[in-house]
C-alpha cells in the first residue's frame, strides 16, 4: 500500500494497520535494546579504545626507554659486575658498579681497563710524564714524593719485573691495584702502562653490593 492510499484510509483503518505491523514485528521490537542500553554499550565501546590507546602508549613508552637505556649502557655509562679481589676492599667480588666514559683522568681514580679481552678495575698511580718509583716494600714514590695510598690493602712489590723508575709514555696510564700482593697491573711487562683508549671509564658508584 503507496502513501496515496493511506491517505484514503480512516483513522479506524489506519489503527488497525499500524496494530497489525506491531504484531508482525513484536519479537524484533522486544530485542531493540532501550535508549539507556545504547548508551552504556557506546560507553563501554569508547572506554574500551581508550584503553587501547593508554596501552599502546605504554608500550612505545616502554620499548623507548629500554632503547635509551641500552644506549646509556652502551655508550656512555657502562655497568659491569666486578670478578676478583684485586681491589678489596674498595670493590670487592660480585659488586655491580656503574662507570663513566671519561677523556681525562685523575691519580688514585678507579677505572676500568680493557685487556685482551677482559675488564679489569685498577687505580690510577701515574699519569702522562710522571716518575714512577717503587721500593721493596712496596711504597710508591710519584715524582719523587712518596704517595699516600689509606686504599691499599697487601701493601708489596708484588709482580714487578719491569725497572724503576720509570716515566709513564704520552698518552698512557700507570695503574695498580689495591691488593698489591696478588694484583697484576703496570708493575708487570704482561700489562705495563695501559693506553687512555683501553680505558673503557672511571668508577662512579656502586649500584650493588652483598657486603
Amino acid at each position: 500500500m503507496d502513501k496515496k492510499d493511506l491517505r484514503h484510509l480512516n483513522k479506524n483503518e489506519l489503527v488497525d494497520i499500524v496494530c497489525s505491523l506491531v504484531e508482525e514485528n513484536e519479537e524484533n521490537l522486544q530485542n531493540v535494546p532501550d535508549i539507556q542500553q545504547v548508551r552504556q554499550i557506546r560507553g563501554r565501546i569508547k572506554n574500551m579504545e581508550r584503553m587501547k590507546q593508554i596501552f599502546r602508549s605504554v608500550i612505545a613508552a616502554i620499548v623507548i626507554a629500554a632503547a635509551a637505556a641500552v644506549l646509556l649502557s652502551t655508550f656512555f655509562m657502562p655497568v659491569i659486575q666486578v670478578s676478583g679481589s684485586s681491589m678489596e676492599p674498595a670493590l670487592s667480588d660480585g659488586d655491580i658498579i656503574l662507570l663513566m666514559k671519561s677523556s681525562s683522568y685523575s691519580q688514585s681514580q678507579l677505572c676500568c681497563i680493557s685487556w685482551q679481552n677482559k675488564l679489569l678495575l685498577k687505580r690510577v698511580i701515574g699519569l702522562p710524564g710522571d716518575v714512577i718509583d717503587i721500593d721493596k716494600e712496596g711504597s710508591v714514590y710519584v715524582n719523587g714524593t712518596l704517595l699516600d695510598e689509606p686504599y691499599v690493602t697487601g701493601k708489596s712489590l708484588g709482580e714487578c719485573d719491569i725497572n724503576f723508575p720509570c716515566v709513564v709514555p704520552e698518552n698512557k696510564l700507570f695503574v695498580m691495584g689495591d691488593r698489591r700482593d696478588i694484583s697484576i697491573d703496570s708493575r708487570s711487562s704482561a700489562i705495563g702502562c695501559v693506553d687512555k683508549d683501553q680505558v673503557v671509564g672511571s668508577v662512579l658508584f656502586k649500584i650493588w653490593s652483598d657486603k
